[in-house]
């Protein structure tokens, strides 16, 4: 067995095999061993060898990953070993676990249980399957910016092999392009990301959070949620009532007739579609309003912002009693159940209204905006608007009133100054 002998505390030795007289020096750098003989064969100036042999490569080393020097020709660049779990140290999904363990707990009975599994839902398909096995320390700034990157980029892994058609699409499976998520759906992510590491730092399972701010970011482009013109909700009302009337198949006249008072219940109330869905026969009362004569609709709606109160125009009257009365409900049954997803999809689609100009989809929600941009044009006041949609001020002007060309004032607009008379 050779002799071998330590120096710089271990980062380096010298070592003499036996069939030769000379001392050798090796130390492992930058991921890589390095061996070198010192020519000579008294140990104590072949350790002096090795102290400066030691410190000259480690030196180059540095500057080499430096990008100074360039790497050396045949051999990769050393680069810095990813970090080791510690004995003890908790990963990325320990945390989250105790996070909706937590979580679930202290929100009960304040949150919407969906909101609540859709905390779950995100750290179980998109967080933990990539940041899930690292160990807390590793969870620093350049992973978060390295989830964004994965995040954005189409996926490369490429599907097993299985049996395919003529065209290369596999037997059975329908294709699903990909698509890039939204600015709002990382959002959502980074925060769920955030509270977990939250939960770490309460536990003392790390000393501060990361820095999870995104970089590069410039202002956002605010868009408008799709709406409907006057034409085009005139259009979308009168074809759902002649499909009401003559349905394609006897079976689904009680759908269509119920698409198409739910059209002019959302367009009239400016309801959300989750708060239509959990609407109840108990919290709709028809009454004549003491300041216009008309009668309209008070709705107690039980949405994400508690319980609020909304007036309806006239015109949403005559489908709720038609409502109530084709379905003989009782006071407890809900007025429209689930939100009629498929059947507007397919009118909208017959319509060519899907989509508006910009490429935004219309959807039940665009409704809702529908009749915040209807109220505004008319001239109704945009505080008591936002009162009866449940909203603030803000958001109507951000997203709502900024494109109707009826809030500005072209009187206003138009001012001249008067002209001095020459002379």
């Amino acid at each position: 067995m050779p002799e071998r002998h330590e120096v710089i505390d271990g980062k380096v030795y010298v070592y003499r095999r036996e069939n030769s007289r000379f001392w050798q020096c090796a130390a492992y750098i930058g991921g890589y061993n390095h061996r070198q003989s010192t020519g000579l064969d008294d140990l104590e100036q072949a350790c002096a060898f090795a102290r400066e042999w030691y410190d000259e490569r480690a030196a180059e080393e540095r500057l080499r990953e430096r990008g100074v020097i360039p790497p050396r020709p045949g051999r990769r660049v050393a680069t810095s070993a990813p970090r080791r779990r510690r004995p003890g140290e908790k990963t990325l999904r320990d945390a989250a676990t105790m996070f909706l363990r937590e979580y679930r707990a202290l929100v009960a009975g304040e949150r919407n249980p969906a909101y609540v599994a859709s905390k779950e839902s995100t750290l179980r398909v998109h967080v933990l399957p990539i940041l899930g096995e690292l160990p807390l320390s590793a969870v620093d700034g350049a992973a978060v910016q390295e989830y964004r990157i994965r995040r954005l980029s189409p996926p490369t892994r490429k599907a097993a092999a299985l049996p395919r058609d003529a065209d290369g699409w596999i037997i059975g499976h329908r294709p699903r392009p990909w698509r890039r998520p939204a600015r709002s759906t990382l959002h959502k992510e980074i925060v769920c990301l955030r509270q977990v590491l939250k939960t770490a730092l309460r536990r003392g399972w790390i000393a501060a959070l990361p820095d999870l701010s995104e970089p590069y970011r410039a202002s956002a482009k605010v868009s408008h949620r799709a709406w409907f013109s006057h034409d085009e909700y005139r259009r979308l009302y009168e074809a759902t009532r002649a499909r009401a009337r003559r349905p394609p198949r006897e079976r689904w006249r009680g759908p269509c007739e119920d698409l198409h008072d739910y059209v002019l219940i959302m367009a009239n109330t400016g309801l959300r579609p989750d708060e239509a869905a959990r609407l109840e026969h108990r919290d709709v009362e028809v009454l004549e309003d003491a300041d216009s004569g008309e009668r309209i609709l008070q709705v107690a709606v039980r949405g994400k912002r508690g319980v609020g109160f909304c007036k309806s125009m006239p015109g949403a009257v005559g489908p709720y009693e038609r409502l109530r009365n084709r379905h003989a409900a009782s006071p407890t049954d809900t007025v429209f159940g689930a939100t009629p997803r498929q059947l507007l999809n397919k009118v909208l689609r017959e319509l060519d209204l899907k989509t508006d100009r910009e490429g935004r989809a219309r959807t039940a929600y665009s409704l809702r905006h529908t009749y915040i941009c209807f109220r505004l044009m008319e001239g109704a006041d945009i505080y008591q608007v936002a009162k009866n949609c449940r909203t603030s001020v803000e958001m109507i002007e951000t997203y709502y009133a900024a494109h109707i060309s009826s809030t500005l004032d072209a009187a206003a607009i138009n001012v001249r100054k008067p002209r001095r008379p020459e002379g």
